[in-house]
């Protein structure tokens, strides 16, 4: 199963190299080095506009009107987002002066705000907040607003300006990666890891899938796996956000994520492998992993990493290894 993951783009390769391989960084950073010349990094990168963005558009392509099968996918921040989670090295969209650029020419389809001030959604601004601290933009003014529009529940809503005072675990898994990038990249503040905090409790008081109210799951979709997650909530995405925040704060995982990760491991194929679920339709530039029911390379390395430091205990972190 290792050799077989290995075979795979570099946007994916050196992850494995990384996180399942556990090679040095000498080796997994030349392959990262290749996310700019090769595979789909180097073609989603000759996708952009001469203006900055793709596709024309912020978060929707340019003239989209609706009337398609599903959201497509390859507007700006979509396109930052794939390249970013790649591991593209941010140097070379500075060097084009992307952050620049979207400043000038981008605007949200939503009154028309400009890129980098976020506007309402709070997964739009959560990955606004992610790829301006890659790129090296100014975002404290929605980190600020992430912390100002927290929920009483403690987390957040997209649908907070329809009036929702309900928190919902797809837009609080998005916020809380957007503050831990934050506290990450800054030091953070005490204002913005008492958010984290509060947001983390909000899913791990659920347990990552249930209802507060009933302990009942919250529905079917948080044990469906697809890549790429985009905005959708489940519980490997969700466990990979715990991952990447343990690695940071030096702790050991909460056992409140014990059910949500036998959910993880009883979704692993005998080969060691996990299949890719049905996704969300949409127009893509290029496909970047197999159709529904075929064995996954990207959601094997997220089972297989996030598995990995479950069985460990947090035990190198701790250890600052």
């Amino acid at each position: 199963m290792r050799e077989w993951l290995l075979d795979s783009d570099p946007a994916l390769r050196w992850q494995v190299e990384r996180d399942v391989h556990h090679e040095p960084p000498e080796v997994w950073e030349a392959t990262r080095a290749r996310v700019a010349t090769e595979g789909f990094g180097a073609r989603l990168l000759a996708l952009q506009d001469p203006d900055g963005q793709w596709a024309g558009g912020a978060f929707f392509p340019a003239g989209f009107l609706g009337g398609e099968d599903g959201q497509p996918w390859t507007a700006t921040t979509w396109s930052l987002n794939s390249l970013r989670e790649w591991g593209l090295d941010p140097a070379v969209l500075r060097a084009r002066r992307t952050a620049e650029l979207l400043a000038e020419h981008s605007r949200w389809e939503y009154d028309d705000l400009p890129y980098w001030g976020g506007e309402v959604d709070c997964c739009i601004n959560a990955w606004t907040v992610l790829n301006g601290l890659w790129l090296g933009a100014d975002v404290t003014g929605i980190v600020d607003w992430f912390v100002e529009h927290r929920l009483p529940d403690g987390g957040w809503n997209c649908e907070w300006v329809e009036g929702s005072t309900r928190s919902s675990v797809h837009s609080t898994l998005n916020t809380l990666k957007g503050l831990l990038a934050y506290d990450i990249a800054t030091g953070g503040t005490d204002a913005t890891r008492a958010a984290r905090r509060s947001g983390e409790e909000y899913l791990l008081q659920r347990k990552l899938f249930r209802r507060l109210s009933t302990g009942e799951p919250v529905a079917e979709w948080v044990g469906e796996f697809a890549y790429p997650f985009r905005w959708n909530y489940n519980v490997l995405n969700a466990a990979e956000y715990f991952r990447e925040a343990s690695l940071f704060d030096g702790i050991r995982p909460d056992p409140r994520l014990a059910e949500a990760i036998e959910l993880i491991r009883a979704a692993r194929q005998p080969d060691g492998t996990w299949l890719q679920a049905r996704r969300r339709p949409g127009r893509v530039w290029f496909e970047v992993d197999v159709p529904a029911g075929e064995p996954s390379k990207w959601l094997t390395l997220s089972g297989t990493r996030v598995l990995g430091w479950w069985e460990s205990g947090g035990q190198a972190q701790v250890r600052g290894a």
